[in-house]
């Protein structure tokens, strides 16, 4: 029996444990990223290592999210992580470079590598055959130093694409429908592999499209071969001899198989407010759109916006819709503005924005009240727009496009547009925003501006942990609930204690001012706790809040590592019927709480209702130590 591609690559860089599904195992890692919502705290991590250079292959640090400089924190820490990517053997790709994910695609991913960023959407180098996973800032920060990354061994589920999308149907759509069909929490400890007939007709932009996207499956991430289309972008790139040809064996076993077939699609969207709320865009019908933007990690390639200008060319966007659009990166957008097809989109009356995130994370472009904004990004969770009345839908650039226009959400396979491009064989190559570390780090001034805070560190556990139930939650929270994240308060992702004053804000403006005056306590949580994003900031900031523990019917991959991370310890319920049960202000108490980590279960008094139920702790040996001693930096000091 033949390897997947994930096995090959697990197998080549496993450095700890067996390879035997749902147990733990430490993998080397070749590359990281960090971008700069995440990367200020994750340097500060790196720092209180003590190490003096990073020890991976290569390290790119990223400035892509927080661009809009109302104040001085944003240039703060831009300059605080330029300066301290110098130092310890970091590129650093300057402002107005691009999205992380899109550059890294063009200039650094690497077939049959590793790679982890501290970003959910590093899998979008799956697109190219790396394995590439979304971590918390201090496993990135962590892997910088030469440590491995941990994971449980994933299931690896083939999805066999047969047949071809038909004119109009998008990579997006294929990432769409796997969404309706396995849900937000349907990934969880699994790694989709993308095979079949239908995988060489897919460019790797709209590969990377897929990828991306996967994380919002809840996996661990996704994977394309390495093939001949992948060599042509390579070729393009000016990369060729980073190419290596990576496929699974022809006898290659999975552990389960999803077959789409390609010739079935037709133009979806996924409706407010889950990325797995999928539908027909026939079957929602017509409905009057307010804004569309396009761009994000997610559809904001040269190929994608290349097809945009296309169907706006010669076109005005409609009277009543505002059309926003950000190229991924500053090759797409000179390209564009090199071939023309840059002014034909500005001829349409959309406005360009720069090379960022932009709104995807809230960072300017807010609907108007009660809006419908279409958006080519990757989440439409609730609030995250910026606007709390919002219903936002995610869709193709090719929906977008057409729908602009029309003024109203359209099917675009009912316009009779010729939308095929002929890909460039030759991209524009300039790396003189990319600027390559010291070679003398110690010589570096480190520059730290005064919004840059200490991150909070957590205390060895005792023997007994009690505190009241802060909030109860439902299923599905993610860490835009947790910690929101919008142009306000993106500034302050360096300053743990301003940023506490929000925490949980968009569901229970009392929750921090109850935390404080209760010296912390317990969440109380739903399915799938803490999906989403993988900012950290969804655990440092309930640490320096005083979270004990957090106690759910079960948890999203990342922020399950981050809660750990921090020596926050993640109960699961044994039974679920006692979510019921609690509420608000009870007061809990986990008695021997150093025994139950051994034995995987802990005894939780209710003393308020005189009840008491079990918890469940999956965690490996390492993890308890993490427990113990209060987390991950903790453990590092004390084991060196």
């Amino acid at each position: 029996m033949g390897d997947n591609l994930v096995n090959k690559i697990l197998k080549s860089h496993l450095v700890e444990g067996e390879l035997k599904i749902g147990e733990p195992i430490g993998v080397r890692i070749d590359q990281t990223l960090t971008q700069d919502s995440t990367g200020t705290m994750a340097y500060l991590q790196l720092e209180a290592m003590g190490i003096d250079r990073v020890k991976t292959k290569k390290s790119v640090a990223f400035i892509d999210h927080n661009m809009l400089q109302q104040g001085f924190e944003n240039a703060d820490d831009h300059k605080f992580i330029q300066t301290v990517a110098s130092k310890y053997g970091v590129y650093f790709s300057k402002p107005g470079n691009g999205i992380c994910h899109q550059v890294f695609l063009e200039r650094f991913a690497t077939p049959g590598e590793t790679l982890i960023g501290s970003d959910s959407h590093t899998p979008t180098a799956g697109g190219v055959g790396m394995l590439a996973m979304g971590a918390g800032g201090l496993d990135v920060a962590l892997a910088m130093g030469g440590s491995a990354y941990y994971i449980n061994t994933p299931k690896v589920c083939k999805i066999n694409l047969v047949g071809s999308l038909k004119p109009m149907v998008a990579a997006k759509d294929i990432i769409l429908e796997v969404l309706r069909k396995i849900t937000v929490k349907g990934g969880v400890s699994r790694i989709f592999e993308y095979a079949g007939e239908g995988v060489k007709t897919l460019s790797v932009p709209k590969r990377a499209t897929i990828t991306n996207m996967g994380a919002e499956l809840g996996a661990t991430t996704s994977i394309f071969p390495s093939d001949e289309r992948t060599l042509e972008f390579f070729r393009a790139q000016g990369r060729e001899n980073d190419w290596v040809e990576f496929i699974p064996d022809k006898d290659a076993v999975y552990d389960d198989e999803l077959i789409i077939n390609l010739d079935e699609l037709r133009p979806l969207a996924a409706k407010p407010h889950s990325p797995d709320n999928v539908e027909k865009i026939s079957n929602i019908g017509r409905i009057k759109v307010d804004q569309v933007a396009i761009g994000s990690c997610t559809n904001s390639s040269y190929e994608d916006l290349m097809k945009v200008s296309k169907i706006l060319k010669g076109k005005k966007v409609h009277r009543d819709v505002s059309l926003v659009i950000a190229p991924g990166s500053r090759q797409v957008m000179e390209m564009m503005a090199r071939n023309g097809s840059l002014g034909d989109i500005i001829s349409s009356g959309a406005r360009v924005l720069e090379n960022s995130c932009g709104p995807c994370i809230g960072m300017g472009q807010a609907p108007g009240t009660n809006g419908v904004s279409l958006r080519t990004f990757n989440r439409n969770f609730y609030g995250r727009s910026g606007t709390l009345s919002a219903n936002v839908y995610l869709v193709s650039p090719e929906t977008a496009a057409v729908s602009a226009i029309a003024g109203v959400l359209t099917d675009p396979t009912e316009m009779d547009i010729d939308i095929n491009i002929e890909m460039p064989n030759e991209f524009l190559i300039d790396d003189s925003m990319i600027l390559k570390p010291a070679k003398q780090g110690s010589k570096v001034e480190v520059v730290r501006g005064p919004n840059i805070k200490p991150f909070p560190v957590n205390e060895k556990l005792g023997e007994v942990v009690e505190g009241k139930v802060l909030i109860k939650v439902e299923d599905n929270i993610t860490t835009d609930h947790i910690m929101p994240s919008n142009s306000k308060l993106l500034p302050f992702r360096s300053n743990i204690p301003y940023l506490a004053n929000f925490c949980f804000n968009t569901v229970d403006s009392e929750f921090s001012s109850r935390a404080k005056d209760n010296n912390g306590g317990f969440i109380i949580a739903g399915n799938n706790y803490g999906q989403g994003s993988s900012r950290e900031h969804a655990a440092l900031v309930p640490l320096y809040l005083g979270i004990k523990a957090v106690i759910a019917k079960s948890f999203a991959r990342i922020h399950k590592a981050n809660l750990i991370n921090n020596g926050i310890i993640p109960i699961e319920f044994e039974n679920e019927v006692n979510y019921d049960g609690l509420e608000k202000l009870d007061e809990l108490i986990v008695e021997n709480i150093q025994i139950g980590l051994c034995r995987g279960v802990v005894s939780i008094k209710n003393v308020t209702k005189g009840t008491v139920f079990n918890g469940l702790l999956h965690l490996t040996k390492k993890e308890i130590e993490v427990i113990r001693v209060g987390g991950r930096l903790n453990y590092v000091k004390f084991n060196n």
